[in-house]
């Protein structure tokens, strides 16, 4: 995975987790918050995975984006 894929991901995860991290105490590291940073990262690859299945790139983009 490229650098700019991963910012894409790390963006999306942020999102998701802030949502869900805004009903917790700060600085607070209990398993609730470590469970709902992880899903914000998968729900982000899932996401991005919708989008290449959906959106594929052309054989001449996929050389150039690696």
């Amino acid at each position: 995975m490229d650098e700019g894929r991963k910012r894409v991901l790390l963006i999306a995860a942020s999102i998701f987790a802030a949502r869900k991290l805004t009903q917790y105490e700060p600085g607070a590291r209990v398993p609730a918050i470590i469970c709902a940073i992880a899903d914000s990262i998968r729900w982000a690859e899932q996401i991005m995975e919708e989008i290449d299945r959906r959106h594929p790139l052309k054989p001449t983009q996929q050389e150039t984006s690696r």
